[in-house]
């Protein structure tokens, strides 16, 4: 009995023992991923799952490690682990990525069942959104497919290549290539070697002329995205956060990412290099892009004010050189995911990669139109081939051209990350123009409004445009169908009336407006019939039943009465003088009364309505009995009147 108790003590250490080496190395592997050491954070955390032990927060930094070193299948294999082990602690970001994941693979309509899984966890996220609404994107994304040619970049090595960027005649872009440095840095996200600036020209004829960057702008850490401006003086360009050839760490743990800026000297070296003043220790500023004008930089960033994991932001460049305040771009670019990699070409159209909005999988490049900082136009993806189901980014384009590059983690290319050269063989179609049209009418008369003013308002209750109805009551505008805009009809003495038209597909649009009186300006003996411009109450000949033509014009007066409750009215009915004045008499009480009656059925009630016939006693013009008369002026005095009491 003793012997069986030392046993079941030595097994109860040794569990312990085994259970403090697994949370030991867990420990250690969420350290690697929480600085974003990828690589070894996933060695770890493979050698915990081999030695049988598992939770939800080990699959998930698994599987989000798999899918930021882009190795989808890796990571679609760990997602699907968790949900099917953890079902209730899979959050809905695991839902999006392992959604992202399937695309990439290829399997677009478990990405499908998946995306309505994560709609239904966060309704409010504009990636769920963007899934659920009325455009469709699938057949967008092949609309804008084919718009490119994509051909070799001769430059590529087996390393990894892209971040291009237009610098003189050539370009500059960022490898982690080999140039035969005795000690090879690398770094922990993938374990690939550290990232340098590159620069060749348009003569330049073989991989062996990509010729390195100075030694102050590259150093032993990362230098990758970069732009320079028009004149070739000015670099800006992403690098680790260091100082004194050591790298620094944020709280965390995590060595960020600034943006520096350069300028080119006498000598043609690059010098003068100063960081940006909104850097930071505790996050990240990355990938510089300048607007048309290079009076902007837009860049990337998880600074506070982020929307997801990072974000576009733009800032002013004063006259001086130095910065306005870092501004978001909003909620129509950036998701809850990562938008990266901005683009500006000089016909103002933004060019970004994400993988929140709508995509074939992984990062996809996007286009938007952008004017005078107005970042609320329709967000196009650009489609294959530029777009495939891995990793496509750093698009830039010259519009003079129509030439450009783009780099992508594509399997058919020869390194880890390879550019493309692409020809744009038809334009991207942003201006989405609505033609609008209709008419304006008082709503109890039908009557048309002519002189009516159209408005057109935006969501910021800005005015953009507006025209009058002609004298048709007919008008006729072209809206941006990119937004949302509110098309607003007003009549002096009506109530303005306004319909809302959201982003479309520009089908045109027809809008008809029936206006309300803001109120009847009559008093005591008014002709309610004038003042609604009530066209003539026939009757039969020789008969007084309402006929159908006539009902429309009635309907008019018994919709002023439900609109005004206190009103009350004496309908008088009056004939021509042709027929025995007697008989007119008869003839138009029983016209007044059916009147009454109808009006009574629709429901008004009786204690509002008087009646009266008057025959040919109050004619308005010379045709008495015995005087010669068109049927036009007879016309005139065969009339009903609606006159008011009260």
């Amino acid at each position: 009995m003793k012997h069986k108790v030392k046993y079941i003590i030595v097994i109860l250490f040794l569990f312990h023992g085994l259970a403090e080496a697994q949370e030991r190395l867990i420990e250690k592997g969420n350290e690697k991923f929480e600085a974003y050491s990828f690589r070894p954070a996933i060695d770890i955390y493979k050698k915990v799952l081999e030695k049988g032990y598992s939770s939800a927060d080990l699959l998930r930094k698994l599987g989000d490690s798999y899918y930021y070193n882009a190795e989808y299948k890796d990571a679609g294999d760990t997602y699907m682990k968790l949900m099917s082990e953890f079902p209730d602690e899979t959050t809905a970001e695991d839902y999006f990525k392992y959604a992202q994941t399937l695309k990439t693979l290829g399997d677009y309509d478990t990405s499908g069942m998946i995306m309505s899984k994560f709609k239904e966890m966060t309704k409010s996220d504009v990636r769920a959104t963007a899934f659920s609404n009325d455009r469709n994107f699938k057949k967008e994304i092949e609309d804008n497919s084919g718009r490119y040619i994509l051909g070799p970049f001769e430059f590529n090595s087996p390393y990894s290549e892209f971040a291009p960027s237009f610098y003189k005649e050539g370009l500059i872009f960022s490898s982690d290539r080999d140039t035969g440095n005795f000690a090879r840095y690398r770094h922990t996200w993938n374990a690939k070697d550290f990232l340098d600036l590159y620069e060749v020209n348009a003569d330049s004829s073989s991989i062996n002329k990509a010729k390195k960057l100075d030694e102050n702008v590259n150093t032993r850490y990362h230098e990758s995205t970069s732009v320079v401006t028009k004149d070739g003086k000015t670099l800006y360009f992403t690098r680790n956060n260091s100082e004194k050839k050591k790298t620094i760490k944020d709280d965390k743990g995590i060595v960020r990412l600034k943006i520096f800026r350069a300028k080119l000297n006498e000598e043609g070296a690059w010098d003068e290099i100063e960081e940006l003043p909104f850097n930071s220790d505790s996050y990240s500023v990355a990938n510089p892009a300048l607007s048309a004008d290079e009076k902007t930089l837009y860049f990337v960033s998880d600074m506070p004010g982020t929307v997801g994991e990072s974000d576009l932001f733009f800032v002013t460049i004063n006259q001086d050189n130095t910065f306005g305040s870092p501004q978001n771009l909003g909620p129509n670019i950036n998701t809850e995911a990562r938008e990266t990699f901005p683009y500006i070409t000089s016909e103002e159209i933004l060019y970004f990669s994400s993988d929140g909005h709508p995509g074939l999988g992984g990062l996809d490049v996007f286009a938007t139109k952008i004017k005078r900082q107005d970042f609320t136009g329709k967000v196009l993806n650009v489609g294959k081939p530029v777009n495939s189901n891995s990793d496509d980014f750093t698009f830039i384009f010259n519009e003079e051209l129509r030439t450009g590059y783009v780099a992508s983690n594509r399997e058919e290319g020869l390194g880890y990350d390879d550019i493309y050269s692409l020809t744009e063989t038809r334009p991207l179609v942003f201006d989405c123009i609505q033609q609008v049209t209709g008419t304006v009418r008082d709503k109890i008369t039908n009557e048309v409004l002519v002189g009516a003013t159209i408005k057109v308002i935006d969501e910021n209750n800005e005015e953009l445009l507006s025209t009058i109805t002609d004298s048709d009551g007919t008008y006729s505008l072209e809206l941006d169908c990119n937004k949302g805009n509110f098309v607003r009809a007003l009549m002096e003495g009506y109530i303005p009336f306004e319909e809302y038209l959201g982003v479309s597909d520009g089908k045109p649009k027809i809008i008809d407006f029936y206006l309300e009186r803001d109120q009847i300006t009559a008093g005591f003996g008014d002709d309610l019939a004038k003042l609604l411009q009530l066209s003539t109450i026939y009757f039969d000949f020789d008969k007084y039943n309402i006929r159908k033509d006539s009902e429309v014009e009635i309907e008019k007066v018994i919709a002023a009465m439900e609109k005004y409750p206190s009103l009350k009215l004496k309908v008088n009915s009056h004939t021509d003088s042709r027929g025995p004045a007697a008989y007119n008499l008869w003839l138009s009480q029983k016209r007044a009364e059916s009147t009454v009656n109808y009006m009574i059925k629709k429901g008004i009630s009786s204690d509002r309505l008087v009646s009266e016939g008057f025959g040919e006693t109050k004619l308005l013009n010379e045709c008495t009995d015995g005087v010669k008369c068109s049927a036009v002026k007879h016309d005139i005095n065969r009339r009903s009147e609606f006159i008011i009491l009260e």
